[in-house]
């Protein structure tokens, strides 16, 4: 097993909350859900661009088609719903991003021309 990917017991939990690999219709055989899951995986716990997936997970581009087609379909609230029913994540977990947020210079509400006070100034009184 490589780091970031799932282990037989996770995935052995997981593998049936997620959509059928082989379309009714037939066609080129997809890759595995592990394999896309484990490429998933990989992207979110390292935080890079799509467009940097290592190769062995193929095209980013499937991966990423792969992971907006089941975030369209409620795959992913679905295996939360039934990860939390099986009491293996707790409902409270939440995933946050931690992307900063800088506000532009004439974005301070500032009116223009103002001098701006001390923090001192206020004291003083």
């Amino acid at each position: 097993m490589k780091r970031h990917e799932l282990s037989e017991v996770q995935w052995n939990k997981i593998k049936d909350l997620l959509p059928p690999e082989q379309k009714p219709q037939g066609g080129r055989p997809a890759k595995s859900n592990r394999e896309m899951l484990n490429a998933m995986v990989y992207w979110l716990n390292t935080g890079i661009p799509w467009r940097d997936l290592p190769e062995r997970f193929g095209p980013w581009q499937s991966v990423y088609s792969r992971f907006r087609a089941w975030t369209k379909a409620g795959v992913w609230e679905n295996v939360l719903t039934n990860l939390i029913q099986q009491d293996i994540v707790d409902e409270t977990t939440l995933m946050l991003d931690s992307t900063t947020i800088k506000v532009h210079q004439h974005g301070s509400c500032a009116k223009k021309g103002a001098k701006m006070s001390s923090p001192d100034a206020a004291v003083e009184d």
